[in-house]
């Protein structure tokens, strides 16, 4: 049954050849979170680190890549958010440090993506419906991070079982899975999607690596399969984090009709205050459903050497169902 296992990350190959990459794993771009020290420790691991830049400024996406580059010789890449104030200034520190990955998020990269293509970076946009897929493919980029509801942060309104699929009979690039993703099972649960590769965040909160608060990764770990809420659909934003006094609020907020500025200001620093401060009542602490299945905090490349090994055990043993 081993020889079903290859088989499986024979298909996948297209994908690791193009970011150069071991395994199919990539760290999701967290603001604050996906920094020099969480992202080098992925490449080194094999997969894909991913600096978020958030709405940081520039001379902090400029620190950051080199900073990685000082503690790793592997491929990593960065996550555009195209709400940031510093967007422009963002891609040209990118195309300045000759960074040749980008994913984006929190919206439509259709304008940024000819200017990045030209200069011969990669591509990958996070994507919440099958139309945007269609629609950037035939922009030229590489490959499209399908995320589902489940995930942290920015969430869209299709779940990840449901929006791969579709996603993948869509278009001709590779596919990568995220949200609702954290062991070996949701790894050999997209590939089976037709996804070659997965994209996780939660789970790698909860490594020594990542700088995120230890009162954050102790919330994440206490967290169950019902802990988290979306808040913010009346912005055209939701957003998904774990529960607190501060989701309670700004839900009160909503329901009372409080305008779009208003909601906007009220948020404003709170993920800061909640995963690099350790406020864990008045910060934002986003994290994906999935939180409720981690139990502990361990080393960058113990969690993607565990993923790996049980996603095979899981791929041999379905094989064995079928002989």
């Amino acid at each position: 049954m081993r020889l079903l296992w290859w088989w499986v990350m024979l298909r996948n190959y297209k994908l690791c050849e193009l970011l150069n990459i071991e395994y199919p794993i990539f760290q999701g771009g967290m603001a604050w979170l996906g920094t020099a020290e969480l992202v080098s420790a992925v490449s080194n691991a094999g997969g894909l680190g991913i600096i978020g830049c958030g709405d940081a400024p520039p001379t902090w996406v400029r620190d950051q890549i080199r900073l990685t580059r000082e503690r790793t010789d592997k491929p990593f890449g960065i996550n555009v958010m195209l709400m940031s104030q510093y967007l422009n200034d963002t891609l040209k520190v990118i195309m300045e440090e000759k960074v040749n990955i980008v994913t984006f998020g929190g919206g439509n990269p259709g304008t940024q993506i000819p200017a990045l293509k030209e200069a011969g970076v990669i591509v990958m946009p996070v994507v919440s419906s099958v139309a945007l897929a269609r629609r950037l493919e035939r922009l030229g980029v590489d490959a499209i991070i399908a995320e589902g509801m489940e995930s942290g942060g920015h969430v869209g309104e299709t779940t990840t079982m449901s929006l791969v699929p579709q996603v993948v009979n869509a278009v001709k690039v590779p596919v990568i899975a995220a949200g609702g993703i954290a062991d070996g099972r949701g790894l050999a649960a997209a590939l089976a999607l037709g996804a070659q590769g997965v994209q996780m965040g939660t789970r790698f909160i909860c490594s020594d690596e990542c700088i995120a608060h230890a009162k954050f990764k102790e919330q994440v770990i206490k967290a169950q399969d019902r802990s988290t809420v979306v808040t913010g659909q009346s912005t055209g934003h939701p957003v998904r984090c774990l529960e607190n006094r501060l989701t309670r609020q700004f839900e009160a907020m909503e329901k009372s009709g409080a305008a779009k500025a208003e909601l906007e200001e009220f948020g404003r620093g709170r993920l800061y205050l909640g995963v690099i401060q350790g406020n864990i009542e008045e910060g934002s602490l986003m994290a994906g459903q999935i939180a409720g299945l981690i139990t502990d905090i361990k080393p960058v490349k113990k969690i993607i050497e565990d993923i790996m090994a049980e996603a095979q055990r899981t791929v041999e043993t379905l094989g064995k169902f079928q002989s």
